[in-house]
């Protein structure tokens, strides 16, 4: 078995690098450095166990933003001419993701052994994607590899941005209900009793709100742990259920797509992904059908991964993309006359561009009027539950004199 190795060497232009590699030992580890033009100058066998291991909590992970600067900066290199080993080199060494690094170290690896760059990229399933693989492989193919990067690259950073404008809209309304389940949680756990202790002391009746709000509270001590276990029980059975169950994908999505204000976002955000990832892959020479395979396992919707397996169906049978699509209400009769056109015009790659940016523009209008909307909803509705029940514990005050007897 292969030992790790710590080195640092010196490049071509003078920098001192430092890195990790695995080989059987001190000379295939200098052999393999010099033969990317690097020049060694210390090598050290790494122990088995480290102080320097971390203990990660969370498991690791490689954002979209993380890809979409790696894509950029590898079109960049390769279009400078650097070779495809170099340039990984010098990516791996300086990306700031560390699982995105040692993937990167391990596809020059497999690179160098010369196997394809998208062969190699398969074994790394959790950072390169399906569509990421074919968008490669198709620019090897088609001898542009940087340039289809750098539209994978123009992708990637297009749907981040996407992605930050629904998570803006929704963390204003998320915020404000959380803190409001906090602000009722600790008044019905910790204030109400001192004001229902004090009542008790002085007799008499109390009004009917305050009655419902001392109940309520003597309650919360119970039902509050019950309802957290509930939460975190339900939300894990629905993270299972949408990895492995595509009927309840399904019903999960059609439902979020009813939801009243925020439904209409969340179509405009799917439609957007579906129409820029079909359009990249057209444009980068993947075939029609798996094309509609690779983008209904990319859009994160099962609606639209239905309708991009209907379509698949109708243009293996010969008939146009256009007619399936009618068949699906979650695309209006815009998208559907466009991408007819596209086809008609043999420009369907572009049209469907034009329909992903006329939703992002959408999704972009729509965020700012729910921010807008949402806020003094939010306001209001806090500021009437919290008002109501300090209003309740103070209504026996108004009748203290009558409660004291």
């Amino acid at each position: 078995m292969a030992d790790s190795y710590a080195y640092r060497v010196r490049t071509k232009e003078g920098r001192l690098v430092t890195g990790n590699i695995e080989a059987d030992g001190e000379a295939a580890v200098a052999s393999r450095l010099r033969s990317q033009g690097l020049v060694p100058i210390q090598i050290t066998k790494e122990s088995k166990v480290s102080m320097k291991m971390e203990i990660n909590l969370l498991p690791k992970k490689v954002k979209l933003k993380d890809l979409a600067i790696f894509s950029r900066q590898f079109a960049t290199m390769i279009n400078s001419g650097l070779s495809l080993l170099r340039a990984l080199n010098i990516l791996a060494e300086q990306t700031e993701n560390k699982l995105l690094a040692s993937s990167l170290g391990s596809l020059r690896e497999d690179v160098e052994r010369g196997s394809s760059l998208s062969a190699a990229m398969t074994k790394f399933p959790k950072v390169f994607s399906t569509l990421y693989v074919s968008m490669v492989r198709a620019g090897e193919t088609g001898g542009q590899l940087d340039t289809v990067l750098m539209r994978v690259a123009d992708t990637f950073e297009a749907d981040y941005k996407l992605r930050q404008k629904v998570k803006s809209a929704m963390t204003y309304p998320v915020v404000v209900a959380g803190i409001a389940v906090m602000l009722l949680t600790i008044m019905l756990i910790f204030i109400v009793p001192t004001f229902a202790n004090m009542f008790d002391d002085l007799g008499g009746e109390l009004p009917l709100p305050t009655k419902i709000l001392v109940a309520i509270s003597a309650q919360a001590k119970i039902i509050t742990p019950i309802l957290v276990l509930v939460a975190i029980a339900g939300t894990i059975a629905y993270k299972r259920a949408r990895r492995s169950n595509a009927a309840a994908r399904l019903k999960f999505d059609q439902a979020k797509l009813k939801i009243p204000v925020f439904g209409d976002l969340f179509r405009k955000v799917a439609l957007s992904r579906f129409t820029r990832t079909l359009g990249l892959l057209l444009r980068a020479g993947v075939p029609v059908l798996q094309a509609l395979d690779i983008v209904s396992e990319s859009t994160g919707n099962e609606v639209l991964a239905r309708a991009s397996q209907d379509v698949k169906d109708s243009v293996r049978s010969g008939e146009s993309m256009s007619a399936p699509l009618g068949r699906h209400k979650i695309f209006p009769p815009m998208v559907i006359q466009m991408i007819a056109v596209g086809e008609d015009t043999g420009a369907l790659d572009a049209m469907l561009d034009k329909v992903a940016d006329f939703y992002d523009q959408e999704v972009e209008s729509t965020t700012e009027s729910l921010t807008s909307l949402i806020e003094p909803v939010m306001i209001a509705v806090l500021g009437s539950i919290v008002g109501a029940m300090v209003i309740a514990l103070y209504m026996p005050m108004f009748k203290i004199f009558d409660l004291i007897k």
